[in-house]
């Protein structure tokens, strides 16, 4: 493992492997030793609470340094190749995360740099939400496999890394998407071929109650991601049967746990009754994100 750009490209092994690094981290006291004098470039094309503040504490919690790259304010923004962007930052710092809106350009800077790259979230796919994702459910139940995760709403990047994070390590995926909005057929593809080695399901649905029933997590996201902000409106109707509410939640199992990426939008893809009730684990999913990528940067960086 020498960049994190889709969970695609990581082995079994290799998730095992970052989830008992992220446990490590996450209990032990005395960790700013690990990176102590390393530097990680962090490219932001898209704005974000999350991703930064948990890259930027992170770093520093394990004893190096986080420096803030805008796309507007160094010269990628102003026409420099990513080659050769990519080739200045392998002379001065330890490691990039990107996040930007195409994948292409993610995959582009670690074909021409020389120190790790970290897919921070495309247009396309977010490894490092969907592993963190991974540790919740493995913290809540206490395993992965023989599980099923219900993902409802738009096939967006959230639905991409979950289809194949959750079939990489044999949990059941169900999900539900208005007919125009479901997953890309290549990723599903790949989802579909991790089941079949690894003794899962893949089911690709229209009805949300379907999706729901017999699971073990549901899981949703905003309807209109960055970028998709003129379809706003145009999605609120074509949405509005993708709501997870506590209708949805009763046809799951009785330990059912919800999930959200975050920012959410209460009463549109979910209720607040259900994002604020002791079903939600959502903020400690978004914590989990700060302790997954200190572990993806130990592997990494260290």
């Amino acid at each position: 493992m020498e960049n994190l750009l889709t969970i695609k490209d990581l082995s079994l092994a290799d998730i095992k492997e970052l989830l008992m690094i992220t446990e490590k981290l996450k209990q032990e006291k005395d960790r700013e030793l690990y990176l102590k004098g390393k530097s990680l470039g962090m490219i932001f094309a898209k704005s974000s609470t999350r991703t930064r503040v948990s890259f930027e504490t992170g770093i520093y919690q394990l004893g190096g340094q986080g420096i803030f790259l805008s796309s507007q304010d160094i010269q990628l923004g102003r026409g420099e190749s990513i080659a050769d962007t990519a080739k200045v930052l392998s002379r001065y710092i330890d490691g990039v995360m990107i996040r930007t809106f195409d994948q292409h350009e993610v995959e582009k800077l670690a074909t021409a740099s020389s120190i790790p790259i970290i897919n921070g979230l495309t247009d396309k796919y977010h490894p490092c939400q969907a592993l963190a994702d991974l540790f919740t459910i493995k913290e809540k139940k206490g395993k992965l496999n023989e599980l099923k995760l219900a993902y409802v709403g738009d096939g967006n990047n959230m639905a991409h890394s979950l289809l194949l994070a959750a079939t990489k390590v044999g949990m059941d995926i169900a999900v539900a998407t208005p007919q125009d909005y479901a997953p890309q057929n290549e990723v599903v593809k790949i989802a579909k071929r991790f089941a079949q080695q690894n003794g899962s399901q893949v089911e690709l649905l229209t009805d949300v109650k379907e999706a729901a029933k017999s699971a073990d997590v549901i899981y949703t996201d905003v309807w209109a991601s960055m970028g998709d902000e003129d379809e706003a409106e145009e999605r609120k109707l074509k949405f509005a049967d993708y709501q997870v509410n506590q209708e949805i939640m009763d046809l799951a199992n009785e330990e059912v746990i919800f999930m959200h990426c975050l920012p959410a939008h209460r009463g549109e893809e979910v209720t607040a009754d259900v994002i604020d009730s002791r079903q939600s684990v959502v903020f400690d999913q978004a914590e989990n994100r700060l302790h997954l990528q200190k572990g993806v940067m130990v592997k990494l960086m260290a």
